[in-house]
């Protein structure tokens, strides 16, 4: 069965000859596209186009959460890759923080993420031009009905684990199993959707959902890493390691100097280095990661060569920091890269588990108190936007557009949640006269505050019944996030509030964040063009008192779940937009997070030893898309 299209056996045979011809031509296009792809990429059954030809799609390389696939069969590698790169040389990180663990599919610790990828495998792997669609990995078929109420996982033959093991069915239902009750708690909330799961034969897995509204689910499974079962003790799995773990992907961990460097060598005998979705991808020898405790120390390490390239964040830095000699000669490049993704943007995220944030009228006072048109200004250099929603820059964004009739029917059950501004339109955030002294908005946050039961004592705000000053914790670790902190710190002073700036390293920030025990963080929630089910991980009840989970803010709002919840049954890219919409104002409406600026591109900065492909991916840059410039003697 390994480059065919499987036609299952109880298929009833009384459609019309010609019906059953057209189907039969489908599968035999979906078989040569297969063996075109080197058996790296998806058909969809061709039993469901038997049995119902009319309306059934026809077999396709790969699934997309809405349409189709945009690859064609015959394809033979991604359109923003180099498929003749050459192979060779090393690529070195720079990451700023540090590492307990090599373990990423835990809570405990902090682990290396570039473990998943480059040395853990998933069965299917992501077109990275669409908004998400997914292509053969690990599977080289998946079946799944209209529905989506289950998806079978055919498993590639050729597939090893780096000690020459094969990936089987067993292995995906350990990795299942495994995840679901000792993974992160994203791992744990989609796994559990699973009803059953079971191996129909040694390289075919089933698995069968309880709840058919959410068409994520054959996605979500197919992002699943693989692990072997031989080489895991899944009474130790929760606990930090830095053992190097066994995967099946193009590298292996060759070198661990603990919370400073982690070097990965390329394995010559990967398994899936001919499949077309690998074509150009993983063209170095060596892939290194170093760390680096401080910002500052982090960027003149780059001005040394000590790594070979940055992403940028600093507005200032961008703006000033790069007239030194190397970028003067050219040797360092910069790149500014526009993605079709919405805009990355940063909040300072009000922890409403903390009684002093639970009013909403208090955070939406501390909205209007941020004086961003000063900030901008004089940090910024007026490069920065701003958005009072979370998927700015798309059409996924409701933030000034009126609601739509589909909006206003998922939203009429929800109308305590939600602002009538937003709901029409109208709101905007508030624009200052950039003086850092704007009265207006200093009087309608005050008017707010004394709603919420405070007022001013002289000149310290205080709590009405307890006489309590008002007063908390902006939590910090680079000197960009202290920067911002002690401007909000000026602006909220004019209103009796103090703001205290507490700085930490990145490894106590980063444990604090994780176990929610801070007042306000600086945080960025990076969308995509088709969000799913990892909405809830951002702000779903469910995730709120779970540690670990990215709703800083711990929001536990019944109208969220339920945009959510809708998002997650649209079957068309319209029926989406419009759930998406309405979880925007939503969010929206419970001010949980002051938007601080939104970024309309990626700033890149690497040496020009690393050459990257003409085209970027509509995701923006692609490390494992690069190479290393062939020295004049090996050309």
């Amino acid at each position: 069965m390994s480059g065919a299209v499987m036609v299952q056996n109880d298929v009833q045979m009384t459609e019309s000859n010609e019906a059953f011809g057209r189907a039969l031509r489908r599968a035999g296009r979906c078989l040569r596209g297969v063996g075109r792809m080197a058996a790296g990429l998806v058909c969809v059954a061709a039993s469901a186009a038997i049995a119902a030809p009319e309306s059934a799609p026809a077999p396709t390389i790969g699934i997309a959460m809405h349409g189709a696939p945009a690859l064609a069969p015959d394809v033979d590698h991604m359109p923003y890759v180099n498929p003749a790169a050459p192979k060779g040389g090393r690529l070195t990180f720079g990451i700023l923080g540090t590492f307990d663990s090599l373990n990423p599919l835990i809570v405990k610790g902090l682990a290396v993420q570039q473990i998943r990828g480059y040395v853990i495998e998933s069965l299917l792997t992501r077109g990275q031009n669409e908004p998400f669609t997914l292509y053969g990995l690990l599977a080289d078929r998946i079946e799944t009905d209209d529905a989506r109420s289950f998806v079978t996982f055919h498993l590639n033959a050729r597939a090893r684990f780096a000690d020459g093991r094969p990936v089987l069915a067993e292995d995906v239902l350990f990795s299942w199993e495994l995840l679901r009750d000792h993974g992160r708690p994203n791992h744990r909330l989609y796994y559990a959707k699973v009803a059953k799961a079971e191996a129909l034969d040694p390289r075919t897995v089933r698995f069968v959902f309880d709840d058919a509204g959410d068409r994520e689910l054959p996605l979500i499974l197919g992002l699943m890493p693989v692990l072997p079962r031989h080489a895991l003790d899944p009474a130790r799995f929760e606990d930090t390691s830095l053992a190097p773990p066994l995967g099946s992907g193009p590298y292996r961990v060759s070198e661990v100097n603990p919370g400073t460097r982690v070097v990965f060598k390329r394995n010559p005998d990967y398994w899936g280095r001919d499949l077309a979705v690998n074509r150009g991808l993983w063209n170095f020898d060596e892939v290194r990661l170093d760390y680096y405790r401080e910002a500052n120390g982090a960027f003149e390490a780059f001005k040394r060569g000590l790594y070979d390239f940055r992403v940028e964040t600093d507005p200032l830095r961008w703006h000033e920091g790069y007239d030194f000699p190397a970028a003067r000669r050219g040797d360092v490049v910069r790149s500014e890269i526009r993605t079709g993704l919405p805009k990355p943007s940063e909040f300072l995220v009000f922890n409403t588990r903390r009684p002093i944030f639970a009013d909403r009228r208090v955070r939406q006072a501390l909205t209007l108190l941020f004086d961003f048109e000063w900030i901008n200004r004089n940090y910024f250099f007026g490069l920065y936007t701003r958005s009072g929603g979370f998927f700015a820059g798309s059409d996924l964004s409701a933030y000034g557009q009126p609601a739509d009739a589909r909006e206003r029917a998922l939203l009429a059950p929800h109308g305590a949640a939600l602002l009538p501004e937003i709901l029409d339109g109208g709101w905007r955030l508030p624009v200052s006269d950039g003086s850092g002294r704007d009265r207006d908005t200093l009087r309608s946050a005050l008017t707010l505050l004394e709603d919420a039961g405070y007022e001013l004592d002289g000149t310290t705000l205080r709590d009405k019944a307890t006489r309590t000053a008002f007063g908390f914790e902006f939590l910090v670790t680079t000197r960009e996030q202290e920067r911002i902190a002690l401007a909000f710190a000026r602006d909220v002073k004019r209103a009796g509030i103090v703001l205290s700036v507490r700085v930490v390293d990145a490894v106590q920030y980063d444990q604090r964040k994780l176990a929610y025990d801070f007042d306000m963080i600086q945080n960025r929630w990076d969308q995509s063009l088709s969000p799913g089910n990892e909405q809830s991980f951002y702000w779903g009840s469910a995730a709120a008192d779970n540690p670990g989970t990215r709703n800083y803010m711990g929001a536990k709002e019944p109208a969220v779940d339920a945009m959510i919840g809708a998002l997650l049954e649209a079957r068309t890219r319209p029926s989406l937009v419009s759930a998406v919409r309405a979880l925007d104002r939503v969010l929206m409406s419970g001010f949980y997070a002051i938007p601080l600026y939104n970024a309309d591109r990626q700033w890149i900065a690497r040496w020009n030893r690393i050459q990257q492909p003409p085209t970027n991916a509509l995701s923006g840059y692609l490390p494992e898309t690069w190479w290393q410039r062939p020295t004049a003697a090996g050309q």
